[in-house]
């Protein structure tokens, strides 16, 4: 699995003579900005799905076009819809942070958007005071700790993108102009999906009513085994 990110504190328990330590990983907190369709949207909003951040601004003259057109490629590739099974899989967003915010207003992000062919329904291009995006970036996705080439507290102007995981966890940071790293990205994303919460009930739960089915088939399966032996054993003392 992806790792962990940032401790906030690690809790030590003694229980029956033994040691047992629990960390408390850094959650990202929560913010409110406004995205590409005007709305004012927050974090807290995404409970329960994994999270895909980077930061652009649109009129960039140099990666943010590439970084948006290699998060536009994952996109592409989840199927929001089941149509036939009727089951929502909408289970990722995709948070671009303008980091240029006085000029890009709702209506130039939206614009952005539709050139770029960004799904509104799991993309959101946001805008917002500028401290607010900054400290953002910096105190809780701490994209100063981890961007090899420096973020500076100025203008942020980083290719990196960050993985949160369903409890807005950091769980990874990724070249969003590198291919091996986009790859990774991508089957980093669909593990910390499956990732089974460990405060969640238990997976066994969600199949109780499929145990009789499954024991009757072990048992079948069983009795199919020892039969065959049997058969086979009598085989064997005929010849």
């Amino acid at each position: 699995m992806p790792p962990h990110y940032f401790a906030d504190s690690v809790i030590s328990k003694v229980s029956e003579g033994k040691t047992t330590t629990d960390t408390l990983w850094h959650t990202v907190g929560g913010i409110r900005l406004i995205n590409q369709l005007g709305d004012t949207v927050s974090l807290d909003q995404l409970r329960g799905r994994v999270i895909i951040a980077d930061f652009f601004f649109t009129h960039c003259p140099s990666f943010c076009p590439s970084l948006t057109r290699n998060l536009r490629k994952i996109q592409d590739q989840i199927k929001t819809r089941d149509d036939m099974k009727r089951v929502d899989t909408s289970f990722v967003q995709f948070l671009s942070f303008s980091v240029d915010p006085e000029r890009d207003s709702p209506q130039v992000l939206k614009r952005y958007a539709d050139r770029y062919g960004i799904n509104p329904d799991i993309w959101w291009l946001l805008t917002g005071p500028k401290k607010t995006i900054y400290d953002f970036a910096l105190q809780e996705l701490k994209l100063g700790l981890v961007d090899g080439l420096g973020v500076d507290s100025n203008f942020i102007h980083t290719q990196k993108m960050v993985l949160l995981d369903r409890n807005h966890v950091v769980r990874g940071y990724y070249d969003g102009l590198d291919s091996a790293d986009l790859s990774r990205l991508a089957y980093d994303m669909v593990l910390v999906a499956l990732e089974k919460d460990k405060n969640s009930r238990s997976a066994l739960a969600d199949l109780k009513p499929l145990l009789p089915l499954f024991f009757l088939v072990i048992f079948g399966t069983t009795l199919a085994v020892v039969w065959m032996q049997i058969r086979r054993k009598k085989s064997g003392e005929y010849l």
